[in-house]
Formats: structure tokens, C-alpha cells, sequence
């Protein structure tokens, strides 16, 4: 029997496929229809420009800061012991259809090149109103691309809007990812604690960038006062207790605005009041410099020509700092490498072998856009696709590239859409 399944599964693998290599065609075809105005827009960025002086980098530092011990402790005793992320991937029951049951608009996200190897999509109603955000995986978490015996994807969902309207939630989707054949989901909501520890709110913050490193998921902070990145503890997943759509302590227990779980932030990495600081927009791991290292961005309008900013952060190799960023004696996380980029606009990143990946969007809502190769000594390379070679091959509303190094795949979304393709073929499509 676990023959036969084994061959069906194969059967169903060859067919989608197949069937992604159909989706790029419809799609190339696509492609061919831009606009001159649209093909225009994504002007050659050159090369990186590296940012050497103090005066440069420092505005880009981070001060880090702690929930107190004690508070995390009393959030605890009142919701009951922390759990771990086997316990979320235990309750996962919620499906995501593969791209053969995805219908023709939601695949329209999908690159037209290169072609995506693995593509699931979202169910409509479990995510209207929300707008999909940052990927990191198992893959970012450990070495062996693992986290204990599982394959995990972690998918950053946000709601606009400021919490005395209803808005400005953000939640996860912990995607059990041991049989890609057939991945489900359960919903973790993020939260701050407030009030030492007696109660929590909602993160206010689109996810556009979210890094799993060790035992700490960080994301970006985009609209929660002076904070540019949130700490969470991947060990301390709380379980809701009364589901409504209240959020924080309520009558009989703890809600979660529907989700199952809830991870409380255990601190965060704020800005400084320096001339020139910025939030980190976009976020990504690279396991190929030592120490491993937090990439980051800032987002610009791609209508002005300032140069948009990135850099990394190196990560602790201290025991007990496991998952933070390296910081100096005064608590501040400096910037060990920067540079500027002339690709305005640009949004997900990824750093791999001095490599650096700059996904820029659409001009237009709808419209594919143009993923960037950069380095600081040659011109850069963006993939070009269909009949009049337009630079518009990439998904047009992607936030997120995070390399699962032991598989070679890029995961990233876009829409309702989850998918993935080796950074291999991405570099073949470069030339």
C-alpha cells in the first residue's frame, strides 16, 4: 500500500509539473502584451555602492530591548504552559489547494519567469480582508532544514488599519510542510504583552519582512510606534482559549481574533533618533556568511532617485543569545555590511554568496514585475521573458524571498498565492 501511494503521489508530482510548465507559458504569452510605458519602467540599476563611513551606517543601528522576564511569566501562569511549534503543527488541519486547484486569476501571480516548481493557494474566505506578507521556513530555523523532526513554512498574513478600527492585526500561518503532497496550516496570532504581563494586544504591522533564526521568528514592526523589529520566542506559543474575535484577555479566558494560538513578543530592536534612520522593510536570511546574518531594506518610491539602502546585521554566536542579533556593550545592533542601490522601488531581497536579489513590483496593480541580481562589480541582471524581452517576468506582488538552502528552493508569495522554484534556475534565467 505504501507503494501505490508513493507512486500516486509521484504520478500527481509529474502532472503538476507539467501543468506549471503550462501555467508559464499562458503566462510568457502574457508578457508580450506590456506596454512600452511598462517595459520602460526598471532602468538598469548598475552595480551596489558600498556605505563605508560611520556617518552612514550608524542611522541604520538597532537598540535592543526586553520584556521583562517577569511579565512574560505572569502572561503565562494566567494563559497556562507555553507550548512549542510541534503542538501548532499537531492542530494543522487546514488545507492549501495545489496550483492544478487553484483557479486562473490566482495563478496569474505565479512568475513568468523562472517557472515556479511548487505553487498552493489559500482559501478565499480564510483570508479575506487580509493581505499576505513575509515566508521564512524550517529551513531558515536550523542547519539540517529542520525543526526537530519536522518541515516547516511559516506564511505572514496583516490587516490594515490601526487597532481602534478593527485593523492593524497580524497573524502566521504555521504550515505543517512534511508531505508538500498535501501542506496544512493552523493560524498563530502575534501579540505584544502589556500591562506587565496581565494582558497582550495585537502587532500593529504589515509583515514584510519575518526571519526565523534559531528559537526567534523576527518581523518587521511597520506601524507600532518607534519599534523596527519584534522578538518572538518560538518556544512560548500560547493557546487561546475562547474563540471570538476579541483579542487579549476576555471573559472566561484569552482570545486570539479567531486564531488557536498566540505568540507574545519577548522584546524587540527599536530605532534611534539619528538623522537618516529607517525601519527595515524587507527581511531575509544568509547562511553564507559567518557569522550568519539578518539582511534588511528600506523601501522608497520607485518615482524619486534617492538610492535605497541595504545592509545586514551579523547574528549572536553567544549561548545564551540564541536567535538575536549580535550587539555591542551599549545594547545596540550595528550594521556589518551596507550598500545603495539605484533599483527604487525594490522590495523582497535575498543575500546568497555575495549574490544580492532585488524583487521589484508592478507599475501597475496586476502587472508582473522584475526580480534584480546586484554585486558591487558587475551590471545588473534581471531575468527577461516573452517575445519583446520585457524585464516584467516576476510576480507582481511579492514581499518575501527566503532560501531553504538544503532543498535549493527560493519560497516566496504573492496574493493568495504560495510558491517556490530553485535559486538555480533563477540564476540560469539571469544568464
Amino acid at each position: 500500500m505504501k507503494q501505490r501511494g508513493r507512486h500516486r503521489r509521484r504520478k500527481r508530482g509529474q502532472a503538476l509539473r507539467a501543468f506549471l510548465a503550462g501555467t508559464a507559458l499562458a503566462l510568457t504569452a502574457a508578457a508580450t502584451m506590456i506596454s512600452a510605458s511598462q517595459a520602460t519602467v526598471a532602468a538598469n540599476p548598475g552595480t551596489l555602492k558600498p556605505l563605508t563611513s560611520a556617518a552612514e551606517t550608524a542611522p541604520l543601528r538597532l537598540k535592543e530591548s526586553r520584556v521583562p522576564k517577569r511579565s512574560l511569566d505572569r502572561l503565562s501562569a494566567g494563559m497556562g504552559r507555553p507550548v512549542g511549534v510541534s503542538a501548532v503543527l499537531d492542530s494543522a488541519d487546514r488545507p492549501l489547494r495545489d496550483a492544478i486547484d487553484c483557479t486562473a486569476g490566482e495563478r496569474r501571480a505565479l512568475p513568468v519567469e523562472p517557472t515556479a516548481t511548487a505553487a498552493y493557494c489559500w482559501d478565499a474566505a480564510d483570508t479575506r480582508s487580509w493581505r499576505a506578507g513575509a515566508v521564512t521556513t524550517s529551513g531558515d530555523a536550523d542547519d539540517d532544514g529542520l525543526w526537530g523532526a519536522n518541515r516547516v513554512i511559516l506564511s505572514a498574513w496583516s490587516r490594515t488599519g490601526t487597532a481602534a478600527e478593527g485593523g492593524g492585526l497580524a497573524r502566521v500561518a504555521f504550515v505543517d510542510a512534511n508531505d508538500l503532497g498535501r501542506p496544512t496550516y493552523s493560524w498563530v496570532l502575534l501579540a505584544v504583552p502589556v500591562d506587565g504581563g496581565r494582558d497582550f494586544r495585537g502587532l500593529v504591522s504589515e509583515v514584510s519582512g519575518m526571519v526565523w533564526y534559531q528559537n526567534k521568528l523576527l518581523v518587521t514592526a511597520s506601524g507600532d510606534g518607534g519599534d523596527a523589529l519584534y522578538v518572538y520566542d518560538m518556544n512560548r506559543v500560547q493557546r487561546a482559549t475562547v474563540d471570538s474575535g476579541a483579542v487579549g484577555r476576555v471573559r472566561g479566558g484569552w482570545s486570539a481574533h479567531g486564531a488557536r494560538w498566540i505568540l507574545p513578543a519577548v522584546g524587540s530592536y527599536r530605532l534611534t533618533d539619528a538623522a537618516g534612520a529607517t525601519r527595515p522593510d524587507y527581511l531575509s536570511l544568509d547562511r553564507s556568511t559567518a557569522p550568519d546574518s539578518l539582511v534588511a531594506s528600506e523601501w522608497l518610491s520607485g518615482d524619486g532617485d534617492t538610492a535605497t539602502r541595504l545592509w545586514r546585521y551579523d547574528f549572536s554566536g553567544a549561548p545564551d543569545r540564541s536567535g538575536l542579533l549580535a550587539t555591542d556593550a551599549g545594547g545596540y545592533a550595528r550594521v556589518a555590511e551596507a550598500y545603495t542601490t539605484k533599483a527604487s522601488g525594490a522590495g523582497p531581497l535575498l543575500a546568497h554568496d555575495s549574490q544580492w536579489y532585488l524583487g521589484r513590483a508592478a507599475a501597475t496593480e496586476g502587472d508582473h514585475g522584475t526580480l534584480w541580481r546586484q554585486n558591487t562589480a558587475n551590471p545588473a541582471k534581471a531575468t527577461r521573458c516573452g517575445t519583446d524581452e520585457t524585464r516584467s517576468c516576476w510576480s507582481g506582488e511579492s514581499e518575501s524571498l527566503s532560501y531553504w538552502e538544503q532543498t535549493g528552493d527560493v519560497w516566496s508569495q504573492s496574493g493568495r498565492v504560495l510558491f517556490a522554484l530553485p535559486l538555480a534556475s533563477i540564476d540560469r534565467s539571469l544568464g
